[in-house]
């Protein structure tokens, strides 16, 4: 039987699975969806799953992440298909925000820069 929230969001034409709270690991928080074991396996060998789960951005951002790990943090390498199950997951359930920050203030809108040196002349 479906659960009766679900019954209510579709009865409101709400069918849209963003519509549905995820389903969340009770111990890490994680999403759970492909790849969700995986990242908690590795990733909270070293660090809290609030760590993972506060941020967000894309493959590219994620990826390099992981290389600063490596490269200053002593994280393992990952087999290949072990990094792209990590990507796929991150990028995907962990991905930029539309609207995780506010648009870019306008130049007119920004306030005196107190380091700002006048141009010297010789």
């Amino acid at each position: 039987m479906a659960h009766p929230a679900a019954l209510g969001l579709l009865l409101l034409g709400l069918t849209s699975t963003s519509a549905l709270a995820a389903e969340l690991d009770p111990q890490t928080g994680f999403k759970i969806a492909p790849g969700w074991e995986t990242v908690r396996n590795n990733c909270t060998a070293c660090h809290s799953s609030q760590l993972v789960t506060q941020n967000s951005g894309s493959r590219e951002h994620w990826l390099s992440l992981i290389r600063w790990m490596q490269d200053k943090q002593g994280l393992w390498q990952f087999d290949a298909n072990t990094e792209q199950t990590i990507l796929d997951y991150l990028s995907s359930e962990y991905g930029p925000k539309a609207d995780a920050r506010r648009p870019p203030l306008r130049a007119d809108q920004l306030p005196e820069n107190p380091y700002r040196q006048p141009a010297q002349t010789q």
